[in-house]
């Protein structure tokens, strides 16, 4: 898999954003807007962690919490709980993360293949790992991981 752009084989510009202690990227282009958390309306059966759905100015915008999708510890919100809002496969989806951290553009020698290992998280949703001197970033394909079946995304915004 590639982890540089076919069109830019220099960098890649990411999002970076905290879940627990770890820090992941996904490409910017996916970001539309960063918003606090706020109440989301429940679905009902839905896996636990779609949270439910949000009114952004018309469109109804599922919620994903990637904390509990990723078994990642105590899943608390505070002051510091943000939504970011993505463009992936022509939807419009949120992931609630414990924070964003910046927007950083590495280039291909700071970009590193991700290495074969059992985690909560399926390698097949990380394209590699990013070095940023003592910082480690996991880059995450957000857009197969969203689309993942999995997630029940795509069929459940479709319909």
């Amino acid at each position: 898999m590639e982890l540089a752009h076919k069109e830019d084989d220099v960098s890649r510009e990411l999002l970076v954003f905290a879940l627990g202690r770890e820090e992941y990227g996904i490409d910017i282009l996916k970001v539309q807007e960063i918003r606090g958390y706020d109440a989301v309306t429940s679905i009902a059966n839905a896996p636990n962690f779609i949270k439910g759905v949000i009114n952004l100015r018309g469109n109804i915008v599922p919620i994903v919490d990637l904390r509990i999708k990723f078994n990642i510890g105590n899943v608390t919100y505070d002051q510091f709980t943000v939504v970011i809002i993505l463009n992936v496969a022509q939807r419009t989806i949120g992931i609630v993360v414990d924070g964003v951290s910046d927007v950083m553009t590495l280039s291909t020698e700071q970009l590193r293949q991700a290495p074969e290992f059992g985690s909560a998280l399926d390698t097949a949703y990380i394209l590699g790992l990013g070095t940023v001197e003592e910082r480690m970033i996991i880059l995450v394909d957000i857009e197969k991981l969203m689309t993942s079946a999995d997630m029940a995304l795509v069929e459940a915004v479709a319909a």
